[in-house]
């Protein structure tokens, strides 16, 4: 049985030799992670929009042709490295996502709220899944999704505590069904608390999970709903950052003094800080920008469908109603001092 183990480790150059036997892993989650593509596709030409994105279908594609098959140790090494290597090279990449122009746009009250509530909602989301019993590393995955921003804070702080291919899996789908419902519920929710376009937005960027579900959430209350909920979810995915170190710091304390940077934060870290800096200070060319975002979505999809082939639907199953209750509960938690912010900076 494969659980592909997604580990925080600076990667060890591959040998020429190791080519030939890490090709068939990784041809087959690319031959998955295309059918998800396909099928987001065909989501959008029959529905008008893709309710559920490539990388979840990804997962729940792999996830299906686990349970009709099980690979053998000819796919192992290939799935195994599509699974760590090539999602921390993702997340190096989303780096050039992140510019500080952007921070400093939502100005400073603002982005102070926003920090304070991932802070917050983080803290009580990982309480909660402690309390209803879910394991340290799936409690803490759960958190980060529903605090910053779904799946890729997910996919992204797995690697740094170690997480199984079983508790990523997991925690995105039941992540992805509830913020699909979120995007479907939350524009009824000015029909019964009366808001402006500018607090709508403002609560939709703190709740709900990614940027396009935003875009989505908030195009039925116009365009400044649609402008300040894309602003505050960007500031709130550039918390990802820093609560990926602090978990990094946390996971690997020194157990002595000196230890060098590199041991302490896992090389992709340092990458994603890095290039994030090169990107705030505009060294990035603008051109350059949708392909290194196309080229991270992409080998994040194929990563994803590496952990689907990977997952034993009976351990997921066995955490269903858990997850599902830490998840709902936790999104209450959020929505509720979201709209304590609102009331508190006055945003009318």
């Amino acid at each position: 049985m494969l659980s592909p183990a997604i580990a925080a480790a600076t990667p060890k150059p591959l040998p020429l030799g190791r080519f030939g036997q890490i090709l068939p892993g990784v041809a087959l989650c690319v031959a998955v992670a295309i059918a998800a593509t396909l099928l987001e596709w065909a989501e959008a030409a029959a529905f008008g929009r893709a309710w559920l994105e490539a990388l979840v279908l990804a997962i729940l594609v792999g996830t299906a042709v686990r349970t009709a098959w099980t690979p053998g140790a000819r796919w192992g090494a290939g799935i195994n490295f599509s699974a760590k290597t090539l999602l921390e090279i993702a997340v190096v990449l989303l780096g050039a996502s992140i510019s500080a122009q952007t921070v400093l746009a939502a100005g400073p009250g603002l982005l102070v709220g926003i920090a304070a509530i991932v802070a917050v909602a983080l803290t009580a989301s990982y309480g909660i899944g402690r309390l209803l019993g879910l394991p340290h590393r799936m409690a803490t995955l759960i958190a980060c999704g529903n605090s910053i921003c779904g799946n890729s804070a997910i996919a992204a702080v797995a690697p740094v505590i170690g997480a199984d291919g079983e508790d990523v899996a997991a925690s995105i789908a039941f992540t992805a069904v509830l913020g699909v419902i979120v995007v479907l519920g939350l524009p009824l929710l000015p029909a019964v608390l009366p808001m402006s376009g500018l607090q709508y937005g403002v609560l939709a960027g703190l709740t709900v999970y990614a940027v396009p579900q935003v875009l989505a959430a908030t195009a039925p209350l116009g365009m400044v709903a649609v402008h300040m909920g894309t602003l505050v979810k960007l500031v709130r995915v550039l918390m990802l950052g820093p609560v990926v170190l602090v978990l990094s710091l946390l996971t690997r304390r020194p157990a002595r003094a000196g230890l060098q940077l590199s041991k302490l934060v896992p090389w992709f870290i340092i990458g994603f800080l890095a290039l994030a800096g090169i990107r705030s200070a505009d060294l990035v060319p603008h051109l350059a920008l949708a392909p290194i975002a196309a080229v991270a979505n992409a080998l994040t999809v194929i990563s994803m469908a590496a952990l689907g082939l990977g997952t034993d639907l009976r351990v997921v199953a066995k955490a269903g109603g858990r997850v599902t209750a830490v998840v709902t509960l936790s999104l209450l938690v959020l929505g509720g001092i979201s709209l304590g912010l609102i009331h508190l900076l006055r945003i009318a």
